[in-house]
């Protein structure tokens, strides 16, 4: 690449984005990294009105616009698919959690938690993914967690989840990757959205997490953004089948006594 190309890999003009959960949390903050960096963004949720404000957010800007979409909807994602067909960079988000043990589990929670984390997952990589490999072009990005990688009581479905995945996006990347497409996942560390409130409102929890990572603090979702856009952009042309850990250290730090000096 000539020098004067390295300050345009992250530029993602002429890109067309969808970001799928994008009404709140790390889908927003995705969804306006993206259009900061110059792609189109069409903002999908099963929330209207969390998807127009995302859009409404974004200062006026006229690359964005707010489409309704719940992924459990078949129909809503075949025409999704249909309606976007230029699509170059899917975001996807959107996920649940039912934190318990796994002897106090129900079925009926255990298909709600596989419906919307895996099996919407797979419809979208379907989806969307059939269209970017006939164009020969696109990059797929899903959300992935720390949790498939590292678990605790009470994360069995969400974690098993999770890991599948990152197998399915890594699969994507070995069948899609001679067409020109890639797909990654990214795995956050614990991030201050709706899905984490739970957490939140036990200070005792809340501060146990914190002081996990190396950081100590909690994530922000804007702090995911630049994950999505370099995932997105020229500047990760040559990854695909990676997940990239944004959690603070989590992963890399094995407990949290600290030895004398």
């Amino acid at each position: 690449m000539d020098t004067a190309d390295y300050g345009k890999l992250f530029d993602l003009t002429g890109k067309n984005a969808v970001v799928v959960g994008g009404g709140s949390g790390i889908g927003r903050a995705c969804a306006h990294g993206l259009a900061a960096y110059g792609a189109t963004v069409t903002v999908a949720d099963r929330d209207l009105a969390g998807a127009q404000e995302t859009v409404s957010m974004a200062a006026g800007s006229t690359t964005m616009q707010a489409r309704e979409l719940d992924v459990l909807d078949d129909d809503q994602v075949a025409a999704a698919v249909a309606d976007l067909p230029d699509t170059d960079v899917l975001v996807f988000t959107a996920a649940t959690n039912v934190r318990k043990r796994i002897l106090d589990y129900s079925p009926d929670e255990f298909d709600r938690v596989i419906a919307l984390n895996l099996r919407s997952s797979f419809a979208l990589v379907q989806g969307f993914g059939r269209g970017m490999v006939e164009r020969g072009r696109g990059s797929i990005i899903g959300f992935a967690s720390m949790r498939a990688n590292v678990v605790e009581p009470g994360q069995s479905v969400y974690a098993a989840t999770k890991s599948g995945l990152v197998q399915l996006l890594r699969t994507a990347a070995a069948e899609f990757g001679p067409s020109g497409v890639r797909a990654n996942a990214i795995a956050p560390g614990v991030v201050d959205t709706p899905l984490t409130a739970q957490i939140k409102a036990n200070q005792g929890w809340y501060d146990a997490y914190a002081a996990k990572g190396a950081l100590g603090r909690w994530a922000e979702p804007k702090e995911l953004a630049g994950a999505a856009v370099y995932l997105a952009s020229d500047a990760a042309s040559f990854v695909t089948g990676s997940v990239l850990y944004v959690d603070g250290g989590w992963t890399a730090v094995d407990g949290r006594f600290e030895p004398p000096n």
